[in-house]
């Protein structure tokens, strides 16, 4: 069975505000293991980034300015994912923004074959508790130590762990 473990790096924390994707990552799992398939993207989101997505992900509109627009990777990005289900932490935050991306450039509404949650699947296990990622990780002890900031990329690979671990309860 194939999935894509899929994460991104925002200029802000709304898309209905206009916020935007300046990086994407997919990590493909194959049988629920990392197959060495990724896909990642930094991308010119034509706007600035707040100061508080910045210290979360460390990311400039410097860094960006040489970037491909989303409209520009699209094509690639969705040849990558085709239809198979995305495992994505606190999935209405990338979706709405995938959903803004698409529309925006005429792609029409981006609707997943299926969606895996795993901010959800861990509130279903540890009611009440941190489920974030990094909450995760360390309940599971899962190394972080390559992780400085948020990334797509690291996120996508932390995720894959922590949703083998989820699986597993």
């Amino acid at each position: 069975m194939r999935e894509i473990v899929l994460d991104t790096e925002t200029t802000g924390i709304s898309a209905k505000n206009g916020h935007r994707i300046i990086e994407i990552a997919c990590l493909e799992l194959k049988n629920g293991r990392p197959s060495g398939a990724q896909y990642c993207q930094r991308l010119n989101p034509g706007r600035s980034i707040d100061r508080g997505a910045t210290r979360v992900h460390g990311i400039t509109s410097r860094h960006l300015r040489h970037c491909p627009e989303f409209a520009e990777i699209a094509d690639s990005l969705f040849d990558f994912i085709a239809d198979s289900p995305l495992v994505i932490h606190n999935a209405p935050f990338d979706l709405a923004f995938l959903r803004l991306e698409t529309a925006l450039c005429g792609l029409g509404e981006f609707t997943p074959a299926a969606v895996v949650d795993t901010l959800k699947m861990a509130r279903r296990r540890f009611p009440g508790q941190r489920n974030s990622l990094d909450a995760l990780c360390r309940r599971f002890s899962i190394d972080c130590s390559a992780r400085h900031r948020h990334g797509a990329l690291i996120d996508c690979q932390l995720l894959a762990q922590v949703y083998t671990c989820l699986k597993k309860l």
